[in-house]
């Protein structure tokens, strides 16, 4: 029997199950995450594709990361809550890019990386052990 986890936009229209534990998680530093996020950084844990189960209207904004990769950044259509990020490039294309704050349980939810560091806040302080990338 596999674990999963739900989660959900802030109003509830959206919701999602997911096989847990997921890939990894991390924490993306990049403009487009910080702007994304209106904060200092995203955090998302990578799954397999057919690891969500999503309900729910989303709608799709399409991006270019930083990286020069397509991205498509999903959120609620009625509350504008982030959800899941979608990079189209091999190989991260196999994956979805959930957005770990619209978890129901949060527990254990540990970044063990942090992607795009040369744009990090000036006063973030990385955790010791945890993996650093300059880039993605």
């Amino acid at each position: 029997m596999r674990e999963t986890r739900s989660g959900g936009c802030l109003c509830g229209a959206v919701r999602y199950e997911v096989a847990w534990p997921p890939l990894g998680v991390s924490a993306c530093h990049c403009t487009h995450c910080q702007k994304q996020s209106g904060s200092a950084f995203s955090i998302i844990a990578r799954v397999p594709r057919e690891a969500l189960e999503v309900t729910g209207i989303l709608t799709d904004f399409y991006d270019t990361g930083e990286s020069g990769s397509p991205v498509i950044r999903r959120f609620c259509a009625k509350c504008g809550s982030p959800l899941i990020s979608e990079i189209q490039q091999e190989p991260l294309d196999s994956f979805f890019f959930i957005k770990t704050g619209t978890l129901d349980d949060t527990s254990s939810v540990v970044p063990t990386s942090h992607w795009w560091t040369s744009r990090a806040q000036d006063w973030f302080k990385f955790p010791d052990g945890a993996v650093i990338m300059d880039r993605q």
